[in-house]
């Protein structure tokens, strides 16, 4: 990656939180009684931030709170997971590292929430890495639209195309290849289904972190 900038997911890209937010929602729903959870629900929340979610919860459900109280409640939840047990993807830090060492500029945009994303990055050590961290939730968008990447490039100071944006979701990676960005898919685990579309789509991949240093 010879880019100037860069722009960093960060759930199943640079740290292995996908198998807590994959059950999250159901375990959401399943305390608020809600019974034999519709997989088509679970994939459609995907690319949504997390008062999205908690919009759509509310309509199919019928839930008697508002969106904001959906998304403060499973915020809640996951503080635990990004205080104690999410960990780093293997190898991410010393390529965060090696950028840093050539001089690019980095940062994280993530529809996690920014007070989630910093105890969590704070943690396992890489936090000073980037520069500052943006949400989805800040720009009010989802990924599903290309608002919080060019967001974070206008931050940065970089144009979409002296820009790589690193994701593991093609949806994702496709609204950033979309609006202009060079593309490094990530592989994670929770995504292997839509691997071999995501490697057609990115202008480069990185399968392990490990390999990459």
């Amino acid at each position: 990656m010879d880019k100037q900038y860069a722009i960093f997911d960060m759930d199943g890209t640079l740290v292995d939180s996908m198998p807590y937010w994959c059950s999250l929602a159901r375990e959401y729903l399943e305390k608020k009684g809600v019974k034999d959870v519709s997989v088509a629900i679970l994939d459609q929340i995907r690319p949504m931030t997390m008062t999205e979610s908690g919009s759509l919860f509310i309509r199919e459900y019928g839930f008697s709170c508002t969106p904001e109280d959906v998304a403060d409640e499973m915020n809640a939840m996951m503080v635990a997971h990004y205080r104690t047990d999410v960990p780093l993807k293997s190898g991410a830090k010393e390529y965060l590292s090696r950028l840093k060492a050539r001089g690019v500029r980095m940062c994280v945009a993530s529809a996690t929430a920014e007070p989630l994303m910093e105890i969590c990055l704070d943690r396992l050590g890489v936090l000073g890495y980037f520069d500052f961290l943006i949400s989805c939730e800040t720009v009010g968008v989802g990924k599903n639209r290309p608002d919080v990447y060019l967001e974070a490039a206008r931050r940065l100071g970089g144009a979409p195309e002296r820009t790589a944006v690193y994701e593991d979701a093609v949806f994702a990676a496709k609204t950033a290849k979309t609006a202009g960005f060079y593309v490094v898919g990530v592989y994670d685990e929770s995504a292997d289904a839509h691997w071999a579309d995501l490697m057609r789509l990115a202008d480069e991949t990185i399968c392990d972190f490990k390999e990459e240093v």
